[in-house]
């Protein structure tokens, strides 16, 4: 992406001093955390198989214990990905680049950008990042773990293990479904494709970043700028495909949990009082999206995979991942029986 857009390197720096250290912990304590959550990572991959039947191929998407400058820039090289299409299409329409440079890179600056990420570096347990090369990765911040677990007063090690259970969950969605990457970028190029930029440009990126920080009250999202009954469309998809997988790793940590983590009750009770702050890399899509529904994708996916597995069980379920046509409309999110009807 051309630097004068973005100064990434400007809003890793920024976002990395913002970010702050994490909690003090000993050089024993820290390497204990990295070991666990090394060790929870490898040991999940075998439960979640065992749970959903999902078989992820070995040696792929690998695993990153990050501290929080480590996840400020994995995120922006993620950020800048998810961009790059939009910005792409919108410099073939607009015309000659230096003239696009101009009328983008005077609203959207590395600072604006590296404050989004530097607050969001200090909340987020774990993700997984679909969009890096060749197959995705998946991140555990330690130092908020550690932060988390300490806040919550709850156990160390099964809260490691319950952290990976679900991003271990959401890596194996996208290495045993291996076409859901190009699935999901193929949506945001969708979204790209219809846009009209004299519509966008009116007000610039400078909107999109005010949304992504929760802006003013009653903010725009990407849609208030750009919406059209094509892209909305899109965006109806991009929600259940999103509340699938939320909801589906909620179900993996709730079925596996209570086999493997003694404390597991009271882990999702503190946390749940807690999760409405934490912010992932799916919630700023959702925030630029116009999807930012806090629990609800949560609680309607975990519904909706529950309702079908109650009633066919988990390999007629499984039937969600086997071809893009196959995924549920935000409409059967929450009328599970519907796509039951159309899929089964």
């Amino acid at each position: 992406m051309n630097s004068s857009m973005v100064d990434w390197d400007l809003a890793v720096s920024l976002g990395s001093r913002l970010a702050g250290e994490g909690p003090d912990v000993t050089r024993a304590e820290a390497e204990r955390a990295v070991a666990e959550l090394r060790a929870g990572a490898d040991r999940s991959t075998g439960l979640v198989r065992e749970f959903t039947g999902l078989v992820a191929a070995e040696r792929t998407a690998p695993v990153l214990i990050v501290d929080r400058p480590g996840w400020v820039q994995a995120n922006a090289d993620g950020f800048a990905t998810i961009l790059a299409p939009v910005i792409e299409k919108l410099a073939a329409k607009k015309g000659p680049p230096s003239g696009l440079s101009l009328a983008i890179g005077s609203r959207v600056t590395g600072a604006e950008v590296g404050a989004l990420l530097g607050f969001l570096a200090g909340k987020v347990l774990g993700q997984f990042d679909p969009f890096h090369d060749p197959s995705g990765r998946l991140l555990l911040v330690a130092p908020n773990i550690v932060h988390v677990e300490r806040e919550l007063d709850v156990d160390p090690t099964d809260f490691r293990l319950w952290v990976c259970l679900h991003e271990e969950t959401h890596r194996v969605q996208f290495t045993a479904v291996p076409w859901m990457r190009d699935h999901l970028f193929g949506e945001m190029q969708a979204i790209a494709e219809t846009m009209e930029p004299s519509r966008f440009l009116d007000d610039g990126l400078k909107r999109i970043t005010e949304a992504l920080k929760g802006g003013r009250e009653g903010g725009q999202s990407l849609l208030d700028i750009i919406g059209t009954p094509e892209q909305k469309e899109i965006v109806d998809r991009v929600t259940g495909v999103m509340s699938l997988l939320e909801g589906h790793a909620d179900v993996v940590m709730d079925g596996v949990g209570p086999q493997v983590i003694p404390s597991v009750e009271r882990i999702r009770r503190r946390f749940n009082e807690r999760r409405k702050g934490v912010g992932t890399l799916d919630k700023i899509l959702r925030r630029l999206l116009g999807l930012d529904a806090k629990m609800a994708q949560y609680r309607d996916g975990a519904v909706f995979v529950r309702g079908v597995v109650d009633k066919v069980g988990m390999d007629d379920f499984n039937a969600v991942w086997e071809r893009p046509e196959n995924l549920p409309s935000k409409a059967e999110i929450t009328d599970h029986a519907a796509w039951m009807a159309r899929v089964l």
